[in-house]
């Protein structure tokens, strides 16, 4: 499924370009009477977690999403993408009032990885992503997650883990940064574009593996370069998914995500489908 010539290195600058469209603008462009929600209701707002409800071809949804920021200050408000406990813990509520209501849940993915900071580790981080992963593997609505850029580690599993996960070609997916894992792996954190191959984080590379569903084409210098050309094709590409799921019993869509989520990681299975498909 690999789209062009480009290197999982290249994939991932292309990933992180500070001007590559932030979640708000997917937003914007995609859906209709966007209400922001904000607020975990135990600590407080963490503006790296945008939320609301929205209407998406007449139907109701929730949306949460990573933002970024264009500018320094931006990115000091935002935190780089990076969210707080109580980031993790709005996007609980927000999935848990959509189940309430019935509403599918779309997400979009761009974070580096969840904030390190002292405070957020004081503040229960890892319990916060936990949760958010536990509520929204067992959501009894539709669930899709769009990775439209970086997709760090927990901090992107926490509203990534869905029933349907769209990515765009230059998007990335994986443990921990590729610089992260080159300082684990070698000592050697100057190897960063050699550990972006070993990690299999590309969108190609997620599709062959059966964690990603969908990979949209991206233009010549990546979705910057022509942003209404994405925002439609992500817009279908959601609105194909969605309606199928939309006839699907909440029972039903948990158990398939279950099977899905157990399944991750077995290649011998896959290998099996593989081989039974071709014949």
């Amino acid at each position: 499924m690999r789209m062009s010539n480009l290197s999982a290195a290249e994939r991932v600058a292309l990933a992180r370009d500070p001007q590559r469209p932030t979640a708000r603008e997917y937003i914007g462009a995609i859906f209709d009477d966007f209400f922001y929600l904000s607020g975990d209701r135990k600590h407080g707002e963490d503006a790296s977690i945008i939320g609301g409800i929205a209407s998406f071809h007449g139907v109701p949804v929730t949306i949460i999403g990573h933002q970024k920021g264009r500018d320094l200050e931006e990115n000091l408000k935002y935190r780089f993408g990076m969210p707080n406990p109580e980031g993790y813990r709005k996007a609980e509520r927000l999935m848990l009032q959509a189940e309430k209501f019935h509403r599918p849940v779309i997400t979009f993915v761009d974070t580096p990885g969840a904030y390190p900071g002292i405070e957020a580790e004081a503040g229960g981080q890892g319990e916060a992503i936990a949760r958010s992963i536990a509520v929204m593997s067992r959501l009894k609505v539709p669930t899709i997650a769009v990775f439209i850029g970086e997709g760090g580690s927990g901090g992107a599993l926490a509203i990534g883990t869905a029933d349907k996960v769209i990515m765009l070609e230059n998007s990335i997916f994986s443990i921990l940064s590729p610089e992260g894992f080159a300082s684990i792996l070698w000592k050697d954190s100057s190897r960063s574009e050699e550990a972006c191959e070993v990690m299999k984080l590309t969108a190609s590379d997620l599709y062959e593996l059966g964690i990603c569903d969908r990979i949209i084409p991206e233009p010549a210098g990546g979705a910057q370069s022509a942003r209404d050309y994405i925002f439609d094709a992500v817009e279908r590409e959601i609105a194909e998914l969605l309606k199928p799921m939309l006839k699907i019993s909440g029972t039903a869509l948990a158990k398939e995500r279950y099977r899905k989520l157990r399944n991750v990681g077995n290649f011998k299975r896959k290998a099996e489908q593989t081989e039974h498909g071709r014949n």
